[in-house]
């Protein structure tokens, strides 16, 4: 899982990277016409794996699933018309989506680089400049597609090819980003190599400053695959440079009772349409991130492909029983351990243990 934080210049971005990473990347010191990434990986906060951890002391203790997030620099307004660089767009259309980073402060030493403050502004010029990258993209194919198609080749597949971007090229000049459309499983699959950025869901995180209020105070966002929180990014940062009961009672004056890292991170899970399930040994107890709906043939592809191509079954319990019941064979004895099979659709908590043949 890997998200990009954008926002336009002096919005906050970086500090609320560096408070849900911890990284310590200097702030205000990006060019705004110089388009860069900078990436962390964040161990996502599972205290299921680490109650079964505790339990099955494994060698070493526990590993978390993680999330990578990625500070992407340099997007202003008029980027999406410039166009962006190959190697760049190559790099962000790899995102699996990303948090719009929404100015709502004032400041006296940082004043707005519009003039003024204006979160709705703002978002609507995030969203237009992808939109306007995306139809770059767009009307750049069809005319090579047509280029292609007066040479005489496939002219069947091309012709498919050229009436469905023609739709999205309607679509982007409204104004709608592509996430918005209704697409059938064909045309999604189509689609994949493009690398839209308008198709990927987007977590808007409106920067309020000193003071807490909610996001919808600021913002609205009707799209579809696209949600909205309020977050006080100095405070944030701040707080992780406490010790954890500093912290956690200065949350508490705040209102504040989650770190920025546990909520973002679970409004990204919340995006993206993850769940977790565990693996349990003396080697090794382990969270991984799932797509809800997943199978057990998925949760087996996830841990290793060996396991996926010679699964036999799966044998299950969700976490809160094994850690009632203290022990896997207690569990096994007791009736409780379930034999799934491959299209078992694997659900939260899940602890899943992968008997395969190869």
């Amino acid at each position: 899982m890997r998200l990009g934080l954008v926002g336009l210049p002096l919005s906050g971005k970086t500090t609320v990277f560096n408070a849900l990473t911890g990284a310590a990347r200097p702030v205000g010191m990006a060019s705004p016409s110089k388009l860069e990434l900078h990436t962390a990986i964040v161990n996502v906060p599972e205290p299921r794996v680490e109650r079964l951890a505790a339990l099955f002391e494994p060698r070493p203790p526990l590993v978390y699933a993680q999330v990578a997030y990625a500070d992407v620099a340099g997007l202003d307004r008029g980027v999406g018309e410039r166009g962006l660089s190959g190697p760049f767009r190559a790099e962000i259309s790899q995102m699996d989506g990303f948090i719009h980073i929404v100015r709502a402060f004032e400041s006296e030493t940082m004043p707005h680089p519009e003039g003024s403050v204006n979160p709705q502004r703002d978002l609507e010029t995030l969203d237009n400049e992808f939109l306007l990258a995306d139809l770059m993209l767009v009307e750049s194919r069809l005319a090579r597609i047509a280029e292609e198609m007066q040479r005489g080749k496939d002219r069947a597949n091309l012709s498919k090819e050229a009436e469905l971007l023609e739709r999205l090229r309607a679509a982007l000049e409204q104004e709608t980003p592509l996430r918005d459309l209704d697409l059938t499983a064909i045309e999604e699959h189509s689609l994949r190599g493009y690398g839209f950025l308008t198709r990927k869901p987007v977590l808007v995180l409106v920067n309020t400053g000193d003071e807490p209020r909610p996001a919808e105070d600021f913002v609205r966002s009707p799209h579809k695959h696209a949600a909205t929180a309020a977050i006080q990014g100095q405070l944030e940062l701040e707080l992780t440079q406490l010790d954890p009961e500093e912290a956690t009672l200065f949350r508490a004056e705040y209102g504040a009772a989650e770190s920025i890292r546990e909520r973002v991170i679970r409004a990204s899970y919340a995006l993206l349409g993850l769940h977790t399930f565990f693996t349990i040994g003396e080697d090794e107890v382990r969270a991984w991130a799932l797509p809800i709906g997943g199978t057990a043939l998925d949760a087996a592809a996830s841990i290793h492909t060996d396991l996926a191509r010679g699964f036999v079954r799966a044998e299950v319990i969700d976490a809160e029983t094994l850690l009632e019941m203290g022990d896997w064979n207690a569990v096994r004895q007791a009736g409780r351990l379930r034999q799934e099979g491959r299209d078992y659709v694997v659900q939260d908590g899940d602890v899943i243990s992968v008997r395969f043949n190869v």
